[in-house]
C-alpha cells in the first residue's frame, strides 16, 4: 500500500510540474510571436494599416483568388459588407475593392476599420496604396457610403498560395483601443463572410 502511495504522489508532483511548465510556455509564446512578426514581418497587423509605396509589373501568367471578408463586434451598429465575395487577380497588378457600410444608429460616429490578411504568411505581399482603414471614417446619424481599398499583391507570393483573404473588422470610437491591441499584438477576429465585392480595375 505505501508503494502504491509513493506512486500516486510521484504521478500526481509530475502532473503539477507539467502544468506549471505548460503554463509558463503559453506565456512565453506572446513575446515570441512579437519577436518573430519583427523578424519576418509575418503577422505584424499593423504594417496593413500603413500606405505601401509599390510599382505595378503584373503576372499575367498567373491568378489568385482575394476573398473579402466583414466583421462588426456589436450587433445592431453597423452594416457592414463587402460588395462581391472574391476576385481573381494577377500578381504585381493594381485593384480595387469596394465595401459598404451604414451607420445604424440615430446620432454621429467615427469608425475605424481594422484590416487582417489569410493566410499568415501572405500577410507581407498584400500592399494597400490607399485605404478607408488609414484613417478614422466620420459618419452622421443614419449615413451610408461606399468605402473604397486599393491593393497589389507582390508577384513574389508563394507559388503555393493561391487564395487570400482580406478581412475587416469595424469598430467605434469606444472601442478604438480594443482595435489597436488587437492589431499590436497581431491577434486574430471572428469573422463573418461577407456576400459580394465589387472590383474595378485600374490602370496604374
Amino acid at each position: 500500500m505505501s508503494d502504491r502511495q509513493d506512486q500516486n504522489r510521484k504521478l500526481t508532483r509530475g502532473l503539477w510540474l507539467f502544468a506549471a511548465a505548460s503554463f509558463g510556455f503559453g506565456f512565453a509564446l506572446v513575446p515570441l510571436y512579437r519577436v518573430l512578426c519583427d523578424v519576418t514581418g509575418y503577422g505584424d497587423r499593423s504594417q496593413l494599416v500603413r500606405e505601401a509605396q509599390v510599382s505595378e509589373a503584373p503576372d499575367l501568367d498567373r491568378l489568385v483568388t482575394v476573398e473579402f471578408v466583414s466583421n462588426v463586434p456589436s450587433f445592431g451598429e453597423w452594416e457592414f459588407r463587402p460588395a462581391m465575395g472574391d476576385l481573381k487577380i494577377h500578381p504585381g497588378r493594381f485593384y480595387e475593392a469596394k465595401f459598404y457600410a451604414k451607420n445604424l444608429r440615430a446620432l454621429p460616429v467615427t469608425a475605424q476599420a481594422i484590416p487582417s490578411i489569410a493566410p499568415l504568411q501572405a500577410t507581407q505581399y498584400f500592399q494597400k496604396t490607399d485605404c478607408f482603414c488609414f484613417t478614422p471614417q466620420q459618419f452622421t446619424a443614419s449615413q451610408e457610403r461606399e468605402l473604397t481599398v486599393r491593393f497589389i499583391v507582390d508577384r513574389k507570393l508563394p507559388q503555393n498560395i493561391d487564395r487570400l483573404t482580406l478581412a475587416y473588422s469595424m469598430y467605434t470610437t469606444d472601442q478604438k483601443q480594443l482595435a489597436h491591441t488587437a492589431v499590436s499584438a497581431g491577434n486574430g477576429w471572428r469573422l463573418a463572410v461577407g456576400s459580394e465585392t465589387r472590383h474595378i480595375l485600374t490602370n496604374r
